[in-house]
């Protein structure tokens, strides 16, 4: 079974774009195109989401 964590090889900032890139078996660079044009078009809301998926996704144990 997959589980979502936090990315520690593939981060710029927390790991969450890496994380949800290697769950999801997408190019990470791409999330990170995504999370960028929502945080534009939302007027800041992809940043708020942005944080709160990086304190809700644990890191990777080990």
């Amino acid at each position: 079974m997959k589980k979502l964590y936090l990315s520690d090889t593939n981060k710029k900032i927390g790991g969450v774009c890496g994380g949800l890139g290697e769950y999801f078996e997408m190019d990470p660079t791409l999330v990170r195109v995504i999370f960028i044009l929502i945080a534009l078009l939302s007027l800041g809301l992809g940043i708020i989401a942005y944080i709160l998926i990086w304190m809700i996704i644990p890191r990777k144990p080990g």
